[in-house]
């Protein structure tokens, strides 16, 4: 018995919209089509059963949603060579912190954010997911936006990419309560998709003003989403990722998010080597101001 063609072209195009998702991941911007697949996506679009949508895809799961088996990547390792630590952070010492530290706890700017209605996001969350963690934390780590896992819980990353999250803290040597975690927005957008710029500039000011209460040494901001909101750039994350940066005299790592890692378990790899850095850098200048 043959495929329903219906069946195939709601396939095509959930498969689509997901790659779509993966390669905006990615920092892809532009894509250009072969001629066969602009002829495949032709034809879809000329059959009279395109603009059937009475019945849902029950196939293959799409494109990028197998979820490889986690490695072992992320495992403890030692600390790098003190020599090879003081040669690479040479003239890196800490700099004069241009965003002035702020007098308001993380409570105040929790109670000024209330059960926030300021964008529409509010419709369909359960919950207000603030950031979490030490407030004194030297490094601090921030996403996109919470998920199904985030929005019951009341807590950012505590689903399977908070879990991978917390074996790369491990992996650095510190533990997550030594961190801080936030997300650009704090209320889930529906189906999980990427926050408007609407809705990202409503809620940007309240991770600010969290990061001036906190004053971390470095922010390892994870994905486009947090990447472009945080330093206003264009690059995407795969172009600026394991270089450090600057955010008004606080260093940014910019490196994959877990949610990525999970679908793309080959780059695990490069963020590692990102983590490393950053947990080097923290190193060298614990050992400064002790001396």
């Amino acid at each position: 018995m043959g495929t329903n063609p219906k069946d195939e072209i709601l396939a095509l195009l959930g498969e689509s919209a997901e790659h779509a998702r993966y390669l905006g991941e990615l920092g892809v911007e532009t894509v250009a089509l072969t001629t066969e697949r602009t002829a495949v996506a032709a034809t879809a679009a000329l059959s009279p059963l395109a603009n059937d949508t009475s019945s849902e895809r029950k196939g293959n799961p799409p494109l990028g949603r197998q979820l490889a088996p986690e490695s072992a990547l992320f495992a403890r390792e030692p600390p790098a060579q003190l020599a090879s630590q003081d040669s690479l952070f040479t003239g890196l010492a800490p700099a004069k912190p241009l965003f002035a530290r702020s007098t308001e706890t993380l409570e105040n700017i929790w109670s000024d954010i209330g059960d926030c209605t300021r964008c529409g996001l509010c419709e369909g969350r359960t919950q207000v997911v603030n950031t979490h963690g030490n407030p004194k934390a030297r490094l601090m780590f921030v996403g996109e936006a919470p998920g199904a896992d985030e929005d019951a819980q009341g807590k950012p990353f505590v689903g399977r990419a908070g879990q991978l999250l917390t074996r790369m803290i491990e992996a650095m040597g510190m533990k997550r309560e030594d961190v801080i975690i936030g997300n650009v927005n704090r209320c889930r957008p529906p189906g999980n998709r990427q926050p408007t710029l609407e809705e990202a500039a409503i809620c940007r000011p309240f991770l600010f003003r969290e990061i001036a209460a906190v004053q971390p040494e470095i922010i390892v901001v994870m994905g486009n989403t947090a990447l472009r909101n945080l330093l206003e750039v264009r690059e995407g994350i795969t172009r600026v990722r394991g270089q450090f940066q600057d955010f008004r005299g606080i260093k940014v790592m910019p490196t994959f998010h877990p949610a990525y890692l999970l679908r793309d378990p080959s780059k695990k790899r490069e963020t590692w080597e990102d983590l490393k850095k950053v947990r080097d850098y923290l190193d060298s200048t614990a050992r400064s101001a002790s001396q």
